[in-house]
């Protein structure tokens, strides 16, 4: 005799011999026709043989989707992110009324027939045939959740959603031969569960525990008869009995489900017409889903963790795989964020920006020698609303942030990197007037020359006239003397300029190759904070560059059991020689000490960095770090459109806008919360001796408007010309009004220099 499974179930070979008929009998029922005649039988049975025979012998069942949990360092929880809001639940932690209810609603005779019905399949033919239209379906709850799998597998991509749940008959034997498999393999009581875990809700939630917790906010396992009614009745048509945003539809739905219920004797017909008079008892919770409900104001650090995934190829060979595995969740990431140094970037950044101000500012923190992210904020919020924003202005185009922003003179320092690596003595001296032409011819990369307009060259201007040289390096670094470094890149040519940056991880934020312009040495570039807080990482590890990270480790939870995943690691190269490091290290400590950065002074603990102010103040900057931590602010307009002149930020009005002035004291603020605690660490400094025979003061900034006054012309009149569009997270804004009339072929060159030749047009300027 067959082998009968228990609760009814018929064998394999029962089930295998009746397939054949139920499912020409299927597809009759899909079409709402009668049968046809004896010999379109005969052709549609032998179809199906073939298409069920070609079948996979296996049915690919994928993990479930479900929440990603994202954690800081310390493993607290930074936000819960999904594709699809789901917690798998063992099906003792489902009430007992619930089961009832889904089984008989969907599939009374679920624990009687196998994975098909054939009575069903009569009944439901019989009834579409007087009907002329599909007016009732014949597939059982194991078929059911065989659809479910093959949705849940095609994810977001809607042709592949389209095909798994297409009216076909093709399909539907798909669909019957795995569920003969199934009912197999798992028996009733495993299927009901993973049927419940898996089926829609609506109201984004997937699984009957999203669904408790969505509508009635508490658990699946104490939903009462009336509530688990509901909930089964929602699964036919989610959005038709959506008792959120249509009561009555829902209610009626509800009271068919517990009529049922009584029918099958699951309740009595007295609970039954009691629970009918129950309100619908509604406690509603919103979803709440994604980086917008992160902790400690990381957002964006969150959607930088995403951003990451959905990019490394460690995680995928293709974005779309990679996409499959986020959506897919049941994640838990533990990244690299410190939340003391999150908590005090977003503390300072309160107390100095409001998000209502004209202007915005970002900060970024890393540790040197790792490469680890630290902190990540920004004072207009992540959101949707008013004085909020999806674009993390901390990064590059590619990872979710905006075009970037002049660097201003917080690019001098790789240039003095370069020159010290090209063999230029730390003392060195030039005379650096207040005003003159760019130096000319400058090499640069390929063999190729920049050449400056002869007949109306540019020019290159000091903050102040008073500003007049001769400057040896320390004093033109901590002053940020514009004519100085124009001059070093004269001497050392452009290649050396862009080929250290390149070691050291600085690029364009739009991704753009860095032209071959002398101007670069002026921050003309568009940079991200996240670049230059983890290029000056690089001076304080001395001379180590590494990869920014933003992931510790990840597990992953794949039904019963957890797995690791390999996550990208940091990869450290050296940039420079130690004595460059701790020559750029002891030019930068003067910044600080006694220049432009005073305001971001750490007391007692050494610190160094550099000030940067841009074209007509539409961005301030202060680069900074200490031996184990490097930080990058900027202030300014993300549009690019309003200038820092005449304006009040955090509350304070300014004339003008300096990189030591509102940037500076926001660095300061961050650093000493983040290291607050930490261990004081030296610098490895080096003896600069004098480049310049005489007295030259102090190097404060007395009479300058204690400012960047360096970098106003030193950004300024070039600033917006090369980059392109401007910088700016927003749509670039307009050009930059310059203070000079810019020369015919400035930017491509004019003579006969580099690989010109035809009509003196050279391939300086841009290359």
């Amino acid at each position: 005799m067959p082998k009968k499974r228990s609760g009814g179930g018929l064998s394999p070979t029962q089930q295998a011999a009746k397939f054949l008929g139920v499912s020409v009998l299927a597809g009759a029922v899909l079409a709402g026709i009668a049968l046809p005649a004896v010999g379109a039988l005969g052709l549609a049975a032998k179809g199906s043989v073939e298409s069920f025979d070609e079948l996979p012998a296996t049915m690919k069942t994928p993990p479930l989707s479900q929440r990603t949990t994202i954690l800081d360092a310390d493993g607290g929880q930074i936000a819960t992110v999904y594709s699809r809001d789901r917690t798998v639940v063992p099906l003792k932690d489902v009430s007992p009324y619930m089961q009832k209810a889904i089984v008989a609603i969907e599939d009374s005779r679920f624990y009687q027939h196998g994975a098909v019905d054939l009575k069903g399949v009569l009944r439901a033919l019989n009834k579409n045939a007087r009907s002329g239209e599909v007016a009732q379906g014949a597939s059982t709850l194991t078929q059911q959740y065989v659809k479910n799998v093959f949705v849940e597998e095609a994810g977001d991509d809607p042709t592949k959603v389209a095909q798994a749940t297409q009216q076909t008959i093709g399909r539907k034997i798909r669909e019957l031969k795995y569920a003969i498999q199934v009912e197999e393999e798992l028996g009733k009581k495993k299927i009901l569960q993973n049927y419940l875990n898996i089926t829609f809700f609506g109201q984004q939630a997937y699984g009957v525990e999203a669904a408790a917790r969505r509508y009635f906010s508490k658990s699946a396992k104490d939903l009462n008869v009336q509530e688990a009614a509901l909930l089964a009745g929602i699964v036919q048509s989610p959005s038709r009995y959506d008792p959120v945003n249509d009561e009555a539809e829902a209610t009626k739905r509800r009271n068919t489900v517990l009529r049922r219920m009584a029918e099958v004797g699951d309740i009595s017909r007295a609970q039954a017409a009691e629970a009918m008079k129950a309100p619908l008892g509604l406690k509603v919770s919103k979803p709440k889903n994604g980086c917008i409900t992160a902790t400690k104001g990381a957002g964006f650090f969150c959607d930088y963790v995403r951003e990451v995934f959905l990019n490394d190829p460690v995680f995928g060979k293709t974005r779309e795989k990679r996409a499959k595995v986020w959506n897919q969740g049941g994640l838990t990431i533990r990244t690299t964020m410190d939340p003391q140094a999150q908590n005090a970037a977003q503390r300072s950044i309160k107390d100095h920006v409001y998000k209502s101000d004209e202007v915005a500012t970002a900060v970024s923190l890393v540790q040197p020698g790792t490469g680890k992210i630290l902190a990540m904020g920004q004072s207009r919020p992540y959101g949707f609303g008013k004085n909020q924003t999806q674009i993390n202005l901390s990064v590059d185009q590619s990872m979710g942030g905006g075009m970037g922003y002049q660097p201003g003179s917080t690019f001098k320092p790789i240039v003095a990197a370069a020159a010290l690596e090209d063999g230029m003595p730390a003392n060195k001296a030039y005379p650096s007037p207040y005003q003159m032409p760019y130096p000319s011819p400058v090499s640069a990369c390929d063999g190729r020359t920049w050449q400056n307009s002869r007949t109306n060259p540019a020019k290159v201007e000091n903050e102040n006239e008073s500003e007049v040289g001769p400057y040896d390096m320390r004093e033109a670094t901590a002053k940020s003397v514009n004519t100085y470094y124009v001059q070093m890149i004269g001497d050392i040519g452009i290649c050396p300029v862009t080929t250290m940056a390149k070691k050291m991880g600085v690029e364009r934020a739009d991704g753009d190759k860095m032209p071959q312009v002398p101007s670069i040495a002026l921050g003309t570039q568009e940079m991200s904070p996240l670049t230059m807080a983890n290029a000056y990482a690089t001076f304080a590890s001395r001379g180590m560059y590494c990869t920014p990270v933003a992931i510790e480790s990840i597990s992953r939870r794949v039904g019963d059991s957890t797995k690791s995943l390999q996550v990208p690691k940091s990869t450290c190269s050296r940039a420079m020689s130690e004595k460059t490091a701790d020559t750029i290290n002891t030019l930068l400590r003067g910044v600080v000490e006694d220049g432009t950065g005073k305001k971001a002074g750490l007391g007692s603990r050494p610190s160094a960095g550099k000030t940067g102010t841009t074209d007509e103040r539409y961005a301030a900057w202060f680069v900074g770090y200490t031996p184990n931590m490097a930080g990058a602010v900027w202030v300014g307009d993300p549009a690019h459109k309003r200038k820092m002149v005449g304006i009040t930020i955090g509350g304070v009005p300014y004339d003008k806008v300096f990189g030591g002035e509102v940037p500076g004291p926001i660095w300061g603020d961050m650093m000493t919360g983040a290291l607050e605690g930490k261990p004081v660490e030296n610098f490895n400094t080096v003896h600069i001796p004098p480049g310049v025979d005489r007295n030259r003061g102090d190097g404060d900034d007395e009479g300058r408007d204690d400012g960047d006054e360096g970098d106003n012309g030193d950004d300024g009149f070039i600033g917006g010309l090369v980059g392109g569009n401007n910088s700016g997270g927003g749509d670039g804004g307009t050009f930059p009004t310059p203070s000079f009339s810019i020369p015919e072929g400035f930017f491509r060159g004019q003579g006969n220099g580099g690989n010109g030749g035809n009509g003196g047009n050279g391939n300086g300027g841009r290359g």
